[in-house]
Formats: structure tokens, C-alpha cells, sequence
């Protein structure tokens, strides 16, 4: 027989069940210790942008710890759900745990009530979780992914950005989050135009990140000697797709080379 707390009427939301029955289980219930902060691990920067027909999203591999390289391969780039993902920027560990609630709160929502939450009712989640945060962010540990899905009702990609309250924002065409996102969302306000491809726009984001990294000591650039690539997730009609890393390494490489002419990387035309 099922515990009587999943026998009891309740909302819908996982999260909910969860702090009811188990808060201790919540990324949310630690607390920092004093001096525990010199030894956190970060993920830096995200960027995302839309494009006609879905949405690309891309995150540079590096992982910082103070002035350290903690990790050089690190994922900072998960689905949720069949039709979203979340790019995670802030204190790594707590990010990665509250992604993952994230994504069983969206399966729990679709059994409960037989449907799929809809991408304004997924950004409402996430933001709830991120404004449980606050206590643990004002301590330092703060966590700000980006949400990105292809809303299957309007036939288009969407961008939510959100601050440590849990405050979210649609971005209409791109954005950028983490250490670097000053230097990328810069980049992409001179390459983003709204009928690129989806290989232009990876090419974009590919390219913001590697802007990023150049300014950005936190932020990671392709590694050619240990062949380490963004990560690129693409969403469509059609789903989730992670980019394949060959396809990732063949852009990277291309903009390498060019760089090599232009090191500041292509220009904008004045007008």
C-alpha cells in the first residue's frame, strides 16, 4: 500500500508534495557554513536565441572554483520535458539538484493531470523553485538558469530569463546569463537576425560564447588540444535535440579559423 502521502489530495505540484512530506530532500534546505564558499564550484555562461521554427541554446564547459578551473567538461545544458531545457549559471552543484526537481516536477504534473504544462506554466514553476533559493542566494549560493522551450500552442521557440527572487522575463529573440553574458549578449546584438537558420544561429551562439570566453576569465573557449565544445541543444516542432558534438567541433573550428584573420570575430555593418 502506498505511504499515505501520496494518497492525499494535494496540488499537482511535486515540489509541493515534496516540501510538505520531505523538505529536507529540497536543494533548498541546506545552509552555507562559514568559509564553505572559497570551495564552490560555479558554472558561468549561457546563451540562447530563437530562431523561425525553434530555439537554440549553447553553454561553454568551463566550471570555476574562485580563481580555479574546477572542471573543463561540466554540462551546463539539460532537457526538462520533451519541448524545453534549462541552462544552469550560478553555484553548480545546487543548480544541477534543482534541475533535476525541475524535471520530475514536469513528469509529476503530466501524470497527475494528464497533460503537458504549458511553457508559461513551466516558467512559473521554475521560477517558484528559484525564489525557494533566495535564502541560500543571499548567502552567496545563488543559482539564475536560463529557460528556453518551443511552445507547441504559438509554433515558436520562447526565452525566459529570471533573477534570484524568482522574477522572470520573456526575451524575444536572445539572451545571455552568467559571468560572461555582459560579453555574449554583446555579440549577439551585432550577429542575430530573426530569419537566421538553425545552423546560423548555433553559429551565433557559437560565436557569443567565444566572444565571452575571450573577455571573460570564467568563461570557457574551445578547448582544440582536448577537443571540448560547447554544448548546443536545439528545440523544434519535433523535440529536444542535442546537437551532435561532431557538428558543435566543425563550427568551432570554422570560427576559429576565421578568427585567425579577424580576432575579434566578424563585423556588424554600421547601418
Amino acid at each position: 500500500m502506498l505511504p499515505e502521502a501520496f494518497r492525499s489530495v494535494g496540488s499537482s505540484s511535486f515540489a509541493d508534495l515534496l516540501a510538505q512530506h520531505a523538505p529536507e530532500q529540497l536543494p533548498t534546505s541546506r545552509t552555507a557554513e562559514a568559509g564553505a564558499l572559497a570551495g564552490v564550484t560555479h558554472g558561468t555562461t549561457i546563451v540562447a536565441a530563437t530562431f523561425p521554427g525553434g530555439v537554440v541554446m549553447a553553454g561553454d564547459r568551463r566550471a570555476t572554483m574562485g580563481n580555479v578551473i574546477a572542471q573543463r567538461d561540466i554540462q551546463k545544458v539539460f532537457p526538462t520535458d520533451e519541448y524545453s531545457c534549462v541552462g544552469i549559471a550560478g553555484t553548480a552543484g545546487i543548480a544541477v539538484e534543482m534541475t533535476r526537481l525541475f524535471q520530475v516536477e514536469l513528469e509529476h504534473y503530466e501524470k497527475i493531470e494528464g497533460m503537458v504544462l504549458s511553457t508559461d506554466g513551466k516558467a512559473n514553476r521554475l521560477a517558484a523553485l528559484i525564489r525557494g533559493n533566495l535564502g541560500m542566494a543571499m548567502q552567496g549560493l545563488a543559482v539564475v538558469p536560463l529557460f528556453a522551450a518551443y511552445d507547441l500552442h504559438l509554433g515558436v521557440g520562447r526565452i525566459f530569463a529570471f533573477d534570484v527572487t524568482g522574477n522572470k522575463n520573456e526575451e524575444r529573440a536572445f539572451h545571455s546569463v552568467g559571468s560572461g553574458s555582459l560579453f555574449a549578449r554583446g555579440s549577439l546584438k551585432k550577429l542575430y537576425r530573426d530569419d537566421l537558420t538553425e545552423r546560423e544561429t548555433v553559429t551565433a551562439a557559437v560565436q557569443a560564447l567565444y566572444d565571452a570566453a575571450d573577455d571573460d576569465t570564467a568563461t570557457g573557449g574551445p578547448d582544440l588540444a582536448r577537443r571540448i565544445f560547447p554544448m548546443v541543444a536545439v528545440i523544434t516542432a519535433d523535440g529536444f535535440r542535442a546537437w551532435p558534438e561532431a557538428d558543435t567541433a566543425a563550427v568551432a573550428d570554422e570560427i576559429i579559423a576565421a578568427r585567425l584573420h579577424a580576432p575579434d570575430g566578424p563585423s556588424a555593418p554600421l547601418i
